[in-house]
């Protein structure tokens, strides 16, 4: 290759890989633009999109309390287990290629920073159900807390570890290996969320014999003073659209 050529070869490639960051740059800055969006897959089972990924926590087999509800088939990079109880970590063969995570520790997966953090699952000191693992991240500017199927309250060094949640999920229904509703009371208490989804509540999915929790509103009557809205099974939140003082608590439906 002569001087000639070689100099127009090195210039179309400095174009090229200039280009190329350009557009990365421009991708990364339209990802992070985007807002979160939750979706409510039944119990405590959500999908988190936005930021470039797709962050499913909790896929459950259909027995007892989720009797009723479809396992989830959604696609995800992807998938948080707070246990590997059926109705918080069953995983369909669907999700063999997705990256799951079901120990406690620091990762950082595609840069996102995940925090998962080891607590009782009953009120035993986990001598019952073993531990449950809350899960802390950020997504598309937003910092989400889903304590997964805690019964245990929170202490001060979970609270060092998950930070103030700007979105917290949290079980509220009760039963043998979950908060219930005066108990997720003081949870959301202690860690002073700016949005609030409940989770772990009866709904028409239950099996009636097998199915030991109450619904959403026996938490949501002891949240009096506290905004609550009713909506459909998905919630889009950007770091512009928290509250900027005191919180909120958006009730998911699901989509039966």
């Amino acid at each position: 290759m002569n001087r000639r050529n070689l100099l127009k070869y090195a210039g179309a490639t400095l174009a090229s890989t200039v280009g190329l960051g350009l557009a990365s740059r421009y991708q990364s800055y339209q990802a992070q633009g985007e807002p979160l969006t939750i979706t409510a897959l039944g119990h405590t089972a959500f999908l988190f999109t936005g930021g470039g990924q797709r962050v499913l926590v909790n896929p459950f087999k259909a027995v007892g309390c989720t009797a009723g509800y479809t396992e989830p088939t959604v696609g995800a990079d992807l998938v948080l287990l707070s246990s590997r109880l059926f109705d918080e970590g069953f995983l369909s063969d669907r999700y063999v290629n997705s990256q799951v995570i079901d120990e406690p520790g620091d990762y950082t997966i595609s840069g996102v920073e995940i925090q998962g953090v080891s607590m009782p699952h009953d009120r035993l000191n986990g001598r019952r159900f073993g531990s449950n693992i809350a899960w802390a991240w950020n997504q598309a500017g937003v910092n989400v807390v889903h304590l997964g199927g805690a019964a245990a309250p929170i202490s001060i060094e979970d609270k060092i570890l998950l930070g103030r949640p700007d979105v917290l999920l949290v079980p509220v229904g009760g039963g043998p290996k979950a908060y219930t509703p005066e108990e997720a009371v003081e949870a959301v208490r202690s860690l002073n969320p700016k949005i609030v989804i409940p989770t772990h509540y009866r709904t028409q999915a239950a099996n009636a014999e097998t199915c030991d929790i109450v619904g959403v509103d026996s938490f949501t009557a002891l949240m009096s003073g506290t905004p609550i809205t009713q909506g459909d099974n998905t919630l889009s939140v950007s770091a512009s659209s928290l509250p900027s003082e005191g919180m909120r608590i958006e009730v998911l439906s699901y989509a039966f």
